[in-house]
């Protein structure tokens, strides 16, 4: 029988020993680094799938920790609080748009220039919704009296108003009566308010019942 020669300790490079075993035979260093070799791509792909796995339970862990934080947040709330705005709802501002006078510079109307649309560089937030303004010295001069600018009966039809009730105006349809700025739905809206007088103060004493409906 023929003797082996002994396997080096070192087995770092399994070349060297592959002279001392019989022909077709392999090292025991070679055949183990074969091995881990095949393995290894198996055993990157579970370290990898072991890792989402944790990933994911950290997430949901993380999420139902927060859920419960939020849980004893609001029931430590003084009782008797108004409820928030639930997602889709909003805050009661008596308008559909956060973009007040759908984008028209108000400050134009008082200039003669009548419609102008604001721009987004000219741009202020003032009574919960935000204005634009088609230049910066406009902006400015609502910055110093918005009540001088702002439209009557908070931009609703005036016609409505002297009937009781509040309906959507165009800021395209417009009248300016003295300094005070009107709007209407329609022309026959108003060409109606400014044929009778009387409707301004009727729009007038009717507009605090209007405006409680609104916030409803």
């Amino acid at each position: 029988m023929r003797q082996y020669a002994s396997i080096p300790r070192d087995y770092g490079n399994c070349l060297d020993t592959l002279h001392m075993y019989p022909s077709g035979e392999q090292p025991p260093a070679c055949r183990a680094r074969r091995r881990i070799s095949e393995d290894f791509p198996a055993m990157k792909a579970a370290a990898r799938q072991n890792r989402r796995i944790f990933a994911l339970i950290g997430a949901v862990l993380a999420l139902s920790a927060g859920a419960a934080r939020g849980q004893e947040q609001a029931s430590s709330l003084p009782v008797g609080l108004p409820d928030l705005p639930g997602l889709g709802e909003s805050m009661m501002r008596g308008t559909h748009s956060p973009i007040a006078l759908a984008g028209f510079d108000p400050v134009a109307y008082h200039l003669g220039g009548g419609p102008l649309p604001g721009l987004p560089e000219h741009e202020l937030t003032h009574a919960g919704a935000v204005w634009r303004f088609a230049s910066a010295a406009n902006r400015d001069a609502f910055l110093d009296a918005p009540a001088l600018y702002e439209p009557r009966f908070a931009g609703f039809d005036a016609s409505a108003v002297a009937d009781g009730y509040a309906a959507d105006a165009d800021p395209r349809r417009f009248a300016l009566i003295g300094n005070q700025l009107f709007f209407f739905r329609d022309e026959e809206s108003r060409r109606r308010f400014l044929a009778d007088a009387g409707l301004q103060e009727k729009a007038r004493i009717n507009w605090p019942a209007v405006a409680r409906q609104i916030a409803r």
